[in-house]
C-alpha cells in the first residue's frame, strides 16, 4: 500500500458506507469490485453524458491505451460513447509521481470533472477501470450517469492476482481468451497463466520441432463404445500468441506460459519418441489424470527444453516461465537403465532429486535470459533449487515451506481456488470436480497463511485460481466456472484484509454481474439461486400427503419471493418467511430479488407432486458406503454443446437413491447412461474396486440397503439384477424397469454396476419410483 493510501485510510468513510449509513452525496456503497483501499466522499457530483471527452497526456501510449479500454467498457456496460483526445477535457488521465507503485492510482470526482492520476501504466488503467464501474452503477443503460464526488486512493495488497486457463486438455480459441482478459482487467486481475502443454495436447508452436503441433496438438476422443469420434485439438502460432500478449498488456495482464515437464509429457513423446524414456511411441493422450510418460532427462532432453525455452522467451516477455513439475510419477525413470546410470553419475540419491536437478538446470538457464522459473509445489520434492519459485496447489504447505526457505510463492490451493470445482450441488451445474467451492468459500480464503514467518511474508506474491479443462469444453462452461468467483478472487488479492466483508461484497457484486452480462458473458447465478429442501424427508411427505418445503439461497443476499400458481415470481410476489406446508401437487417457483426489485438469479421451480417427490436425478443421489460421487462428467468428453452431466465415482460406479419410501413405491424406472472411462490413475489404480461380472459386460444390481464390502453384518435385499448391453452396439442411454418389494418405511436403494474395469463407466441418470395399489 502506498504512503498516500495509508495516510488517508484511517479517515475513510467506507465502513460507514458498507453499513448503509448515508454519507454526503453518496446514498450507499460504491458499486466497486475489488474494494478500494480508501474512499473519501465529498459534497458534490458530476454527470457523465454521451459524447463526453477523455484527455490523456500527448504522446503517452499507456495513457491512450487506458483511455481506449475505458471507452470500450463504458460503451458496452453503460451504453455511452466517450471520445478520446488530449488537452483539456471533463475526464483526464495524468501522470503523478506522488502516487506510488506501478498499480496505485488516485481517482477524484469533483463538480468540475473527473481526474485519474497514477505514476505507472497499470495505475492509469486501474483508475480507468474503477471509473468504468462508477459509470455503470445500475441498470439504466444508455442514460447519463450522475457520479457522486469522491476521492479514491487505491493500490493492491498482492502483486500476483491470477487466473490459469488450461488450453491443453481442451483447446481454447483465442477469441475466448481475449474475452476473459477483458473481464480480468475489469476487476484488476493482472496475471494470466496459460497451461500450454500436457498429455492431451501441445498448443505452442515450436518452429524447431514442428511435429509438436503437427502430431502433438491433436488427439482422438475417448469412446464409451463403438468407434471414437473425429480428432480434436488445435494450437497457437507464435504470431498469434505475440498478438495475444500485446492485447493482454494493454489491459494490464501479463501472460505466464507453462510448458509442463518432466511429467504430463505424452503429447511430446507421441511427436518425438526419442525424447521419451523407453523408446515407445504412444498416441497423444485422451485420459485425464496422471499418465506415465516423462521427458528423457539426458542431454538430448535437456537440449530440447532449452531450445523450446528460447522460442517461448521470444514470444512471452514476462518475468516468469512456468515449467510445471507436477504429478511426474517416476516409474519410467525407475525402469530405465540409462536414467538410473545418470542418477548415479550425478551423485544423486533418488528420482525426485533428478527432477530437482532438471529444474535447477532450467532455472539457471532462464536466469541467463533474465527470466525466473516457477513450478507447482512438487518441485520442492528432492530439494528446491535456489532459482525456483513455487505455485502451491496441494493445499498451502508447499507455499509455507518454500516461503520460509526464502522462495517466492503463489497461493493456488485446491480445492478452494480450483474453479473447475462445482459452485453448488444443483442439478443445473455444468460438469466439473465434485467438491463444491461456493462464492462465499472463495471469498473467505486468506492468501497469507499464518504459518509463514512475518519476516518471510514478502515472499508471498499473491493468489491464483485455476480452471483445469478436463470437463470444460464450451465458452459457456468456462465462463460459468470463472464468474462471479473471479470477483471474489480479485477482492481477496487486491483489497485490505481488514476491510473485507462478504455482505458488503454481495451488494457491490450485483452491479458487476450486470456489467459482465452486458459484455456477453455467462455468469453463474449458483450463489443466488433458490434451493428447496423437503423437511423431514420425501417419504414422510408422501405418507402424510403434506410436503413442508424450506427455501434458501447459498449467499445471504436479496429477498426470496415465490408463487404457487405457476406464474414467474416478481418483485411484488409474496416474500418467503418460513417453510411452506403444501398438499403435494403444487409447483413452487421462486427467486431472490435485490433492494431495487431486480431478480438476482433465474427463477427455479420445485414440483411437490407425488411423482416428482418419488424421482431422484443423478445430482440428488449420494455415494455408496465407503465412496463418494466426486466427479460430475458429461456424456461425451468433447461435446461442444451443453448436455446432460452425471455425478460419478470413477473407482466404483455405485450410487444411492437415499431414503426411498418402500412402503409407498411399488415399482421403478432407471434411466442409465454409459460414459467413457478416460482416466489415468497411475498409482491410484489400486483404488479401483473390481467386481466379478457374471454376464459378459457386467450387471446393474439394485438392492434395498447397500452391502458394505467385508462387512457381513450389513444387510441388503436384492431387488433386481439387469445384464448390461454390449457397449460396441448398444446406445449410450437406455432404461430398465422393475418392481419393488414391500418394506416398512424408508430404505436406501443402491445401484451397483459390475462392469469390468476395462469397459466404460455407467451412471444412473434418473431413478423414478412409481406407486400403484398393491
Amino acid at each position: 500500500m502506498t504512503a498516500a493510501v495509508s495516510a488517508r485510510a484511517g479517515r475513510s468513510l467506507l465502513p460507514l458506507l458498507l453499513l448503509g449509513t448515508a454519507a454526503p452525496a453518496l446514498a450507499g456503497p460504491l458499486p466497486l469490485v475489488p474494494l478500494p483501499a480508501s474512499v473519501v466522499p465529498d459534497n458534490a457530483s458530476f454527470t457523465v453524458r454521451d459524447g463526453m471527452a477523455i484527455a490523456a497526456p500527448a504522446g503517452d501510449a499507456a495513457a491512450d491505451a487506458a483511455a481506449r479500454v475505458l471507452v470500450a467498457h463504458v460503451r458496452t456496460e453503460r451504453g455511452l460513447t466517450l471520445t478520446q483526445g488530449s488537452g483539456t477535457a471533463p475526464i483526464t488521465l495524468v501522470r503523478d509521481a506522488a502516487v506510488a507503485g506501478d498499480e496505485g492510482y488516485r481517482l477524484t470526482v469533483a463538480a468540475g470533472g473527473i481526474r485519474i492520476a497514477a505514476s505507472g501504466d497499470r495505475g492509469l488503467l486501474y483508475g480507468a477501470m474503477t471509473l468504468a464501474q462508477l459509470l455503470s452503477p445500475d441498470r439504466a443503460f444508455g442514460k447519463p450517469v450522475k457520479v457522486a464526488a469522491v476521492t479514491i486512493e487505491d493500490a493492491p495488497r498482492f502483486a500476483w492476482r491470477g487466473l490459469m486457463l488450461d488450453t491443453a486438455r481442451h483447446f481454447l480459441p483465442l477469441e475466448n481468451i481475449r474475452g476473459i482478459i477483458d473481464q480480468m482487467a475489469s476487476v484488476k486481475l493482472n496475471t494470466l497463466h496459460l497451461h500450454l502443454t500436457d498429455d492431451q495436447g501441445w498448443r505452442f508452436e515450436v518452429k524447431r520441432y514442428p511435429r509438436l503441433t503437427e502430431v502433438g496438438a491433436w488427439r482422438t476422443p475417448p469412446s464409451s463404445g463403438g468407434e471414437p469420434g473425429p480428432r480434436v485439438g488445435g494450437f497457437y502460432t507464435q504470431d498469434e500468441l505475440r498478438a495475444l500478449v500485446a492485447y493482454a498488456a494493454e489491459r494490464g495482464v501479463t501472460i505466464v506460459p507453462e510448458i509442463d515437464l518432466p511429467g504430463h509429457a505424452q503429447a511430446l513423446v507421441a511427436a518425438y519418441p526419442e525424447l521419451g524414456v523407453l523408446g515407445d511411441t504412444p498416441a497423444v493422450g485422451h485420459d485425464w489424470g496422471v499418465n506415465p510418460y516423462l521427458l528423457n532427462p539426458g542431454p538430448k532432453g535437456v537440449e530440447f527444453v532449452k531450445n523450446v525455452l528460447d522460442e517461448l522467451i521470444a514470444v512471452f516477455p514476462g518475468t516468469y516461465i512456468h515449467l510445471g513439475g507436477d504429478e511426474a510419477v517416476k516409474d519410467q525413470w525407475e525402469r530405465s537403465p540409462e536414467v538410473q546410470a545418470q542418477i548415479q553419475a550425478l551423485g544423486l540419491k533418488s528420482e525426485n532429486q533428478l527432477q530437482s536437478w532438471l529444474i535447477d538446470e532450467f532455472g539457471n538457464y532462464l536466469a541467463t535470459k533474465n527470466r525466473r522459473l516457477i513450478g507447482w509445489d512438487e518441485i520442492l520434492e528432492g530439494g528446491l533449487p535456489a532459482s525456483a519459485s513455487v505455485m502451491s496447489w496441494r493445499g498451502e504447505q508447499g507455499a509455507i515451506d518454500a516461503a520460509n526457505q526464502g522462495h517466492d510463492v503463489v497461493l493456488s490451493p485446491g480445492p478452494t481456488l480450483y474453479f473447475d470445482n462445482l459452485q453448488s450441488d444443483r442439478g443445473d451445474e455444468p460438469p466439473g470436480r465434485g467438491s463444491v467451492q461456493s462464492l462465499e468459500t472463495v471469498y473467505a480464503y486468506e492468501p497469507m497463511p499464518a504459518e509463514i514467518a512475518p519476516d518471510k511474508a514478502k515472499h508471498v506474491l499473491g493468489a491464483q485460481a485455476n480452471a483445469w479443462s478436463e470437463y470444460i469444453v464450451t465458452p459457456y462452461q468456462l465462463q460459468h466456472k470463472l464468474f462471479p468467483r473471479a470477483a471474489a478472487l480479485a477482492e481477496i488479492s487486491w483489497s485490505p484484509k481488514d476491510k473485507r466483508n462478504f455482505g458488503g461484497f454481495l451488494t457491490r457484486l450485483d452491479p458487476q454481474i450486470q456489467r459482465w452480462r452486458r459484455s456477453g458473458l455467462e455468469v453463474a447465478d449458483s450463489a443466488f439461486a433458490v434451493g428447496f429442501d423437503v423437511q423431514n424427508g420425501r417419504g414422510e411427505a408422501l405418507r402424510r400427503n403434506k410436503a413442508v418445503v424450506a427455501l434458501k439461497t447459498q449467499a445471504p443476499y436479496g429477498t426470496i419471493r415465490y408463487t404457487l400458481d405457476g406464474k414467474a415470481p416478481t418483485a411484488r410476489s409474496k416474500a418467503y418467511s418460513g417453510p411452506l406446508s403444501l398438499t403435494p401437487g403444487v409447483t413452487i417457483r421462486a427467486a431472490a430479488f435485490d433492494p431495487a426489485g431486480n431478480a438476482t438469479a433465474t427463477a427455479r421451480s420445485f414440483d411437490t407432486g407425488r411423482a416428482a417427490l418419488l424421482t431422484r436425478t443423478t445430482s440428488e443421489m449420494v455415494g455408496c458406503p465407503g465412496g463418494s460421487l466426486w466427479l460430475r462428467v458429461p456424456l461425451t468428453a468433447d461435446a461442444t454443446t451443453n448436455g446432460p452431466a452425471y455425478n460419478l465415482n470413477i473407482y466404483d460406479p455405485c450410487s444411492v437413491y437415499p431414503a426411498a419410501p418402500m412402503d409407498v413405491a411399488t415399482g421403478f424406472t432407471l434411466d442409465v447412461a454409459r460414459i467413457p472411462r478416460p482416466y489415468g490413475l497411475a498409482h491410484d489404480i489400486v483404488k479401483l474396486r473390481h467386481h466379478y461380472n457374471v454376464t459378459p459386460f457386467g450387471e446393474l444390481m439394485v438392492t434395498a440397503g447397500c452391502p458394505v464390502k467385508d462387512d457381513k453384518a450389513s444387510k441388503s435385499v436384492t431387488v433386481a439384477t439387469f445384464p448390461l448391453p454390449d457397449p460396441a452396439t448398444a446406445p449410450a442411454r437406455f432404461r430398465f424397469t422393475g418392481t419393488l418389494p414391500k418394506l416398512a418405511g424408508d430404505h436406501d436403494l443402491c445401484f451397483q454396476f459390475t462392469s469390468p474395469a476395462s469397459d466404460p463407466l455407467y451412471a444412473v441418470e434418473r431413478a423414478t419410483l412409481t406407486e400403484t395399489a398393491r
